[in-house]
């Protein structure tokens, strides 16, 4: 019986320190005003997140799931407006780009394992921010990799030729 109330004490100071380094990040993340210290630190804050969210998830509160992930998708959607206001032009500072892109990846694969062991009442916001994160992976992606042609234009067959 003490081994079970040392375990679930060990397990509740385990959380709130998980608890207390996510607010310590998400504040440092909050103040930064450079964009590439912020993705810097959205790759740390990310990480704790992800944390947060598995040990949630171990213990079946897929409430909480959701708000970490959907806190995750405001701080990326925040680091990419910045991103986007103080460096427009990704062809010439493509670094903070791909750095984005790459934790964006890392995201949706999180909310996607997530989604395989989800309760089906809970997996509607969490699609929500799936779909939210692949957008902005997929902005990332064409601002990285712009086409650089046009679209061929298709010609008309002659009148009298045959298909």
């Amino acid at each position: 019986m003490v081994v079970l109330m040392a375990a679930a004490l060990l397990s509740c100071a385990v959380t709130l320190a998980a608890t207390d380094k996510l607010k310590e990040l998400q504040s440092h993340f909050d103040r930064e005003n450079h964009s590439g210290a912020k993705i810097k630190d959205l790759q740390k804050l990310g990480a704790a997140e992800f944390d947060l969210a598995t040990q949630a998830s171990k213990a079946g509160d897929f409430v909480a799931v959701g708000l970490i992930f959907e806190k995750y998708r405001d701080n990326v959607r925040q680091a990419y407006e910045l991103l986007r206001k103080q460096e427009p032009d990704a062809d010439h500072h493509p670094g903070g780009y791909r750095q984005l892109e790459l934790q964006v990846r890392q995201g949706i694969r999180e909310v996607e394992d997530t989604l395989l062991v989800a309760p089906e009442d809970v997996r509607p916001p969490l699609e929500i921010v799936r779909k939210d994160l692949i957008e902005t992976d997929d902005a990332l992606i064409r601002l990285l990799f712009p086409r650089r042609t046009k679209d061929p234009v298709k010609v008309p067959p002659a009148a009298g030729a045959k298909p």
